[in-house]
């Protein structure tokens, strides 16, 4: 029996009853790329994703082909590692720390002690712009650009004529060492750049070390019942490595979509979890409409292959794991619903309305997989067979 899970990084379907809170009431990341002449989804509307509670764009189907469902986060936060933990069976009730102010000089002291490099920035800030701001500066002096955002997040850039790839994931992981406990935020990640002065450009070479699952997870419950787990994208890093059997590096969404095509094409036991980013980290933060339009309709293209090559027992899920509106205000991510479509042979094409907790997820597969686990989260199977 084979399982794929497969992340839409960001791609919320409105806001959340909770959105008040985190000032973003009335983003609606679906809503938003719809009105873009580039959004065109004809295998996600035949899902069911139009279906969903609480969606108003475009048409209805009579009768959806997958099941579908709205997600309610119940997690403290609205980023990649909460959302993705809440999936798994983790629900984070205290926010990752954040740091609008920078990090406080112990972190940075200690930091800089470690790499022997002395650090520039230390602020939230835009991860294009900062280069720009900074990257002369960074060439000049082999300083580390050091900068946050909203998100519970340590960014480290630096040019790879000056520091390597692996030298910068070297510093990521001294990093990673540093800030536990007041200062543990969800990730570390690399940010490798190129270029010239006035025309310096991010590398594909990213790379998140995340910090470590405080508790058991779907991928644990499903490692200990004797199922391979191939990690595809960013996944690996946010799950920081544990019960991952295989894993994949991807520069972009196609390199994801093509990894997850050819991984459905083998034999195996057990789960592909895929995390596709370019909705979120090119086209959401930078608030490109139609960019995030092209990449949503990019993977619509591949489902009916995907789809194609599932076996008699092998199921689909296509969810998200928070929203980044980017109509929005600012260029943070957005407390929203997400989607859940759920696709198999044996899987009934039911409504099953608005859930509470993304860790439906967690629960539901490792039912799936005739594996017991303790999560708290809705079990679906008896409404999915």
């Amino acid at each position: 029996m084979r399982g794929f899970i497969i992340v839409l990084d960001s791609f919320g379907i409105g806001f959340a009853p909770d959105a008040e809170n985190f000032g973003d009431e009335g983003a609606n990341t679906l809503k938003t790329i719809s009105a873009s002449p580039k959004f065109h989804i004809p295998n996600l509307t035949k899902l069911g994703l139009l279906n969903i509670d609480g969606v108003t764009v475009g048409g209805k189907v009579e009768k959806p082909s997958g099941a579908y469902a709205r997600l309610r986060e119940l997690s403290c936060g609205k980023d990649t590692t909460t959302g993705h933990w809440e999936m798994a069976g983790i629900i984070s009730k205290t926010p990752l720390p954040t740091f609008p102010g920078g990090f406080p000089n112990e972190v940075i002291s200690a930091f800089e002690k470690e790499t022997g490099r002395g650090v520039l920035c230390n602020k939230p800030y835009s991860g294009t712009k900062v280069i720009e701001d900074y990257g002369k500066e960074h060439l000049k002096t082999g300083k580390l650009i050091v900068y946050t955002s909203a998100d519970s997040v340590f960014q480290i850039a630096a040019h790879e004529s000056i520091v390597s790839p692996e030298e910068l994931y070297g510093f990521c992981r001294s990093a990673r060492k540093i800030l536990k406990g007041k200062y543990g935020v969800g990730r570390v990640i690399a940010r490798p750049f190129a270029g010239e002065p006035g025309s310096f450009y991010r590398t594909p070479r990213r790379h998140d070390f995340s910090l470590e699952p405080p508790g058991t997870t779907m991928l644990d419950v499903l490692k200990e019942n004797g199922k391979e787990i191939i990690a595809v994208g960013k996944i690996d890093d946010i799950f920081a490595h544990r019960s991952i059997d295989k894993h994949f590096a991807t520069a972009n969404n196609t390199e994801g979509i093509e990894k997850t095509l050819q991984i459905s094409k083998e034999d195996f036991n057990g789960l592909c979890f895929t995390n596709l980013v370019d909705c979120d980290m090119l086209y959401g933060h930078r608030r490109d409409i139609d960019g995030y339009a092209k990449a949503i309709s990019e993977f619509d293209r591949c489902i009916p292959e995907l789809i194609g090559n599932l076996k008699d027992d092998d199921f689909l899920m296509i969810t998200a794991d928070h929203g980044c509106d980017p109509g929005f205000k600012g260029t943070d991510h957005t407390r929203e619903y997400v989607e859940l479509l759920i696709y198999g042979k044996k899987i009934k094409a039911v409504n099953l309305k608005t859930i509470n907790g993304f860790d439906c997820i967690g629960k539901t597969v490792c039912s799936l997989f005739s594996a017991t686990s303790s999560f708290r989260g809705k079990d679906l199977t008896g409404e999915l067979l």
